[in-house]
């Protein structure tokens, strides 16, 4: 909360009159000074800590959850209940109904290079992880969807891409562009986090291990 400037202190010279004349400046003794300044002191301290409060208290996802992740502190997915239409079929498909599987959500447009370069390497993955409970989601960001239609038949994509129309879903996720990663085990739990082009290294590095668990 802004801090407004505190009026000066005025002192009055030996030869000073007392009462002062009528000039519209007010007198504070020594004593008073002592007092008021510790006091102006405590004032900043408070508004600054009720400035860190608020910034701590509305810290984005973007650093927490990189943040929880880095440290092996695996959050739940947020929005897990929200259900985001499909691009190109009926229906819709939420996080909490892929519960049980492994999932890299892939957040992508039709007009990003990067996310051109690594769809390839994202369907070769969804072969490998098909038969063992798994899939790639993608999901749609700040794109239209005729776009995004005509990106994924020309990079051949079968696995499922949805739709976020409002944008809630992958800002909620500390999203800021496009491509960005996430792996999902099969608890609902983040455990990998990746806001730059896939590798296939990375990609095998932090799935590959999640297969083999059931559970």
């Amino acid at each position: 909360m802004p801090i407004r400037d505190a009026k000066p202190f005025v002192t009055l010279g030996t030869n000073a009159a007392w009462p002062p004349a009528a000039s519209g400046r007010a007198y504070y003794s020594p004593i008073m000074r002592r007092f008021a300044i510790p006091a102006a002191v405590a004032l900043v301290a408070a508004g600054l800590l009720a400035l860190l409060a608020f910034g701590v208290a509305h810290q984005g996802s973007n650093s927490s959850i990189d943040a929880l992740v880095a440290r092996g502190d695996f959050p739940a997915a947020p929005h897990a209940q929200t259900r985001l239409p499909f691009l190109n079929a009926p229906g819709s498909q939420s996080l909490a109904g892929l519960r049980g599987k492994v999932v890299v959500v892939n957040v992508f447009a039709s007009w990003c290079g990067p996310c051109k370069a690594e769809a390839p390497m994202l369907e070769q993955e969804q072969r490998t992880l098909t038969p063992k409970n798994a899939t790639i989601l993608g999901v749609t960001y700040l794109d239209n969807s005729d776009a995004s239609q005509a990106f994924v038949r020309q990079q051949h994509i079968t696995y499922p891409v949805v739709r976020d129309v409002s944008g809630g879903f992958v800002r909620s996720f500390g999203a800021t562009g496009v491509p960005e990663t996430f792996v999902i085990n099969r608890q609902g739990r983040i455990t990998g986090v990746w806001r730059f082009q896939l590798t296939s290294d990375w990609l095998r590095r932090n799935v590959q291990p999640l297969l083999s668990k059931r559970s």
